[in-house]
């Protein structure tokens, strides 16, 4: 049986929630050692180590690698960084669940933006899976009702950031292979992340971080193949909305790892978001038949 578009959007929409899920936990525990520019370092040190080993066994992959934008690799990954340092140090100061809430006004950016700058077709149900999405979002926060915390600006930068990743992503699988994004990305990152830590971090590092460090390496790499293969298999507009799904699954990883509470309103919302996700898949389903 062939396996249709949606479907090939859902599973590696799954790789990409459960790559971040990973990271997150990651990151955090990583923290308590080294700085955040020490922590982008390993990630993208280790998904660059991988990809030159896979270049030097597999030589079908060398011309893959040949960027045609390289200025727009550069572009993308220059804010991806910084978007990145702005998430990683709001993983160490908010509730998992929290960060994860804030990243998700994201979406609503991407849909506005995607159709003016992709010529993609804004439906009513993607147009919905933002509201509902913001709405769902509204009800995590209660903004007004709960503390405000400074360290949500950052993250709420950060999610700007990354609504121009996911436009520039898109605009770079146009032309580009998913394997030269992952490998511009480590290539460009890699040095940026250096200029900001001790060369000789990893003597920081103990048998007990080797767990956390090959989940950030790895996650790192796999979260950003799948994303490209998404985009690959579908719309902006159908793949962002996949991504509210992580609130339920973040808040879940911190009251097992954490034992952060699992707030009533942190699921009453991820309610709201679920319903607009599959009605929007729904709706795609019967598009694309």
């Amino acid at each position: 049986m062939a396996i249709t578009p949606l479907a090939r959007v859902v599973f590696w929409m799954t790789g990409t929630l459960l790559s971040f899920s990973v990271m997150a936990v990651s990151i955090r525990t990583l923290f308590a050692t080294l700085n955040i520019f020490e922590i982008l370092a390993i990630r993208n040190g280790t998904a660059l180590i991988v990809l030159l080993a896979l270049l030097i066994v597999r030589a079908e992959l060398r011309p893959l690698v040949k960027p045609r934008r390289f200025g727009l690799h550069v572009l993308r990954n220059s804010l991806h960084y910084a978007a990145q340092f702005c998430w990683a140090l709001g993983l160490n100061l908010l509730p998992l669940a929290t960060v994860f809430a804030l990243e998700f006004t994201m979406p609503a950016w991407t849909v506005l933006l995607a159709p003016w700058l992709l010529g993609e077709r804004l439906t009513p149900s993607r147009l919905g899976v933002v509201i509902l999405g913001l709405i769902g979002v509204l009800i995590i926060l209660r903004p007004g009702l709960a503390e405000f915390k400074p360290a949500t600006l950052l993250v709420l930068l950060a999610a700007l950031g990354y609504a121009g990743i996911m436009i520039q992503t898109k605009m770079l699988t146009a032309t580009e292979t998913t394997f030269a994004i992952i490998f511009w990305m480590s290539v460009i990152q890699l040095p940026m992340a250096l200029l900001g830590g001790d060369v000789l971090f990893f003597t920081k590092l103990g048998a007990d971080h080797v767990l956390p460090v090959l989940g950030l390496g790895i996650a790192g790499l796999t979260s950003h193949y799948c994303l490209s293969n998404a985009f690959r298999a579908g719309d902006a507009t159908l793949v962002v909305p996949l991504d509210f799904m992580r609130i339920p699954l973040i808040a879940v990883v911190g009251w097992l790892f954490y034992g952060e509470a699992l707030d009533i309103f942190v699921f009453a919302g991820a309610l709201v978001i679920i319903t607009g996700v599959l009605w929007n898949l729904r709706a795609e389903a019967t598009r694309l038949h």
